[in-house]
């Protein structure tokens, strides 16, 4: 047999080997489409449909925690995964009208709303970090020694220092909503400003501005070296930051990749996935705590 000829024999005679072990395992597991867990990766079949849509929170994003953890996402599947990073309200639209697969979002009443209106498949904890709120050094409205988030808020707006709102429905945008409506408070008026948009760039205009604004922990850590702010208030136990992975209902259309969003969730909630959130850090620090220890 000619050399190259046996080299192509070889190629392809391997090539169907690994796909009737494919077979065999898909058949071995009642004809459904294996997860992570269940084949290693050297021999794992591709998916059929090997890309996830993943809609999430801007902070995920912009702490560079997606850009670490989906390489070993994609090595350990097979899936690939196209992120849009948006506020947790804009994710959650994009689930509800079935442009996306699977959600990781930050905002536990609407997690909570979005399922019991039929759109998410299934949810579950993932990790936490914290809110702290962020401000010129000289911190002119006296946020330091605050005992609580909403003596602080209060404070800004007696002050009437300037603040710089997320004004997007994203997780963030809700915890400081929650904080005003706990101190009372209907922010108003020239020094308070809705930005709509997402984490980093509220935190550079209320750089520009001199102006304090909440911000999660990771983008802060991220972003704090392109800015002259500083931390004004922190360590609340009412600005805890917890995110869960939700999976969009597939009965919503056809179009929407169960399996892969399926995969995505017991990855990122698995001992490897949650490992890896636990690994990642910034500065030295751990910006994200895996909900598997808790």
């Amino acid at each position: 047999m000619h050399l190259t000829t046996k080299r192509t024999f070889v190629r392809t005679a391997a090539l169907a080997a690994l796909l009737v072990l494919g077979a065999v395992q898909a058949f071995a597991m009642g004809g459904k489409e294996t997860s992570a867990s269940d084949v290693p990766a050297t021999n794992r079949p591709m998916p059929a449909n090997p890309r996830v849509r993943l809609a999430t929170t801007t902070s995920t994003e912009n702490s560079g925690l997606l850009a670490y953890l989906l390489p070993f996402f994609t090595e350990d599947t097979g899936y690939t995964v196209d992120v849009v990073a948006v506020g947790t309200g804009a994710a959650m639209k994009l689930g509800e009208n079935a442009d996306a697969d699977v959600l990781l979002v930050h905002a536990r009443a609407l997690e909570d709303a979005y399922m019991k209106a039929g759109h998410g498949g299934e949810r579950r904890d993932v990790m936490y970090n914290d809110f702290i709120v962020v401000g010129p050094k000289a911190d002119p409205a006296g946020l330091k020694g605050s005992p609580n988030s909403t003596t602080a808020f209060s404070r800004i707006a007696a002050a009437r220092a300037s603040f710089v709102s997320r004004g997007d429905k994203s997780g963030t945008n809700v915890k400081e909503l929650d904080i005003w409506k706990a101190a009372g408070i209907v922010p108003d008026g020239t020094w308070y400003k809705e930005a709509g948009q997402g984490m980093e760039q509220c935190i550079i205009m209320a750089d520009g501005m001199q102006a304090y604004t909440l911000t999660d922990r990771a983008t802060w850590v991220a972003v704090k070296d392109k800015t002259s702010l500083a931390i004004s208030y922190e360590g609340d136990a009412g600005l805890f930051n917890p995110y869960g992975v939700i999976t969009v209902n597939p009965a919503k259309n056809t179009a929407i990749n169960a399996f892969g969003g399926k995969a995505f969730l017991e990855w990122i909630t698995s001992e490897r996935g949650q490992k890896l959130i636990e690994s990642f850090k910034l500065g030295g620090q751990t910006m994200f705590f895996p909900n598997y220890k808790h």
